[in-house]
């Protein structure tokens, strides 16, 4: 008997649906993933060199904001740092400038922060300032007692 000879198929494992399946679930993974990146600026706050005094004048209304966000409208403190209870307190005083003076003069601000205050402070009293009126607006700086 002649038994015929099988010829032998080499064997091999086709590597590409592997790879398709790794390459899915790369891209599953990639777009199924939230990359959160919370950026925030480091604010230097100026100091001033020269100093200028600014004269207190009868029209002037100065709002203090210090680093806990406790508001002082003309030397009052204020209860909290709502929006409302702080436009109230600039608009009693606007309308007691307003009463005494002599004159169409336009009443100042003045904003004196301290330097670790919350910047969202400030900008929200310029913004109540500029809804009621203010038309001059004077932000001020602390001298530094240590130089």
């Amino acid at each position: 008997m002649k038994f015929k000879r099988r010829v032998r198929q080499d064997i091999d494992v086709n590597m590409t649906p592997l790879i398709d399946v790794v390459f899915l679930l790369l891209i599953f993974f990639m777009v199924s993933t939230t990359f959160t990146k919370e950026s925030r600026l480091g604010i230097n706050l100026p100091e001033a060199d020269v100093s200028e005094q600014v004269l207190a004048d009868d029209y002037n209304v100065e709002v203090q904001i210090d680093a806990n966000g406790i508001f002082r409208v003309a030397n009052i403190t204020l209860g909290n740092n709502d929006l409302s209870t702080i436009r109230a307190a600039l608009q009693v005083q606007l309308q007691s400038k307003l009463h005494g003076a002599k004159s169409d003069a336009n009443p100042s601000l003045t904003i004196t922060a301290d330097a670790a205050t919350a910047h969202q402070f400030v900008v929200s009293t310029m913004d109540i300032a500029g809804q009621l009126g203010f038309s001059k607006l004077q932000i001020t700086t602390l001298k530094d007692e240590s130089k």
